[in-house]
């Protein structure tokens, strides 16, 4: 068995340094590249997540549960940040198609800028999934423990079990995941084919 602690101090970076309160601290136990317990919180809204494997998930003292949702018209998705620097072309190309699809079917999308957040806010209910087209364990472990904790489904981008070595964090309330996960496998194709 493995297990180790990742942190990061503020998920958000930019955010925080444009005095943009969505921003976190994020800290997970993570065991054989699960998630176990994860702590995430907001200073700048006054908000403390935390969950534990088979415990549940909770802001401060209460409960937390994604929402019901069925359908992509209904829902709001927090989507992840583009990619800058090097190759930011190339990884984009998969995250403009899905975001040019989402637009056309999905209620809102949004663009947060902090993967805690995204994640958090779906465990409350306030987004009704989070897509995250990359798999940095400091960004997404305590998040991703909250949204399976509050009964989100979270899966890599072609439906697997989500792990450490996950390539993309799939996070979503379970009667859209079916309809979300064949949207991205589309913009994923369309991005290979250089259709971006």
């Amino acid at each position: 068995m493995s297990e180790w602690w990742t942190l990061d101090p503020i998920d958000g970076t930019v955010n925080f340094t444009r005095a943009l309160p969505l921003c976190a601290v994020s800290l997970a136990l993570v065991r054989d590249g699960r998630p176990v317990l994860g702590v995430i919180d907001l200073p700048f809204l006054g908000a403390r997540y935390w969950a534990a494997e088979s415990e549940g998930a909770y802001r401060d003292r209460s409960r937390l549960h994604v929402r019901e949702v069925d359908h992509l018209d209904d829902a709001v998705l927090a989507i992840g940040d583009y990619a800058v620097g090097p190759g930011a072309h190339e990884k984009n190309r998969a995250r403009l198609n899905l975001t040019h699809l989402l637009a056309g079917r999905a209620l809102r999308v949004r663009m947060l800028g902090s993967a805690a957040v995204d994640l958090a806010w779906l465990a409350e209910g306030k987004v009704d999934a989070s897509v995250t087209l990359s798999n940095r364990s400091w960004d997404v472990a305590a998040g991703v423990i909250l949204a399976r904790e509050a009964g989100a489904t979270v899966v890599d981008q072609d439906g697997s079990t989500h792990t450490t070595d996950s390539i993309a964090t799939i996070a979503a309330s379970p009667g859209i995941r079916d309809e979300l996960l064949s949207l991205l496998a589309t913009a994923v194709s369309d991005a290979r084919q250089g259709d971006g």
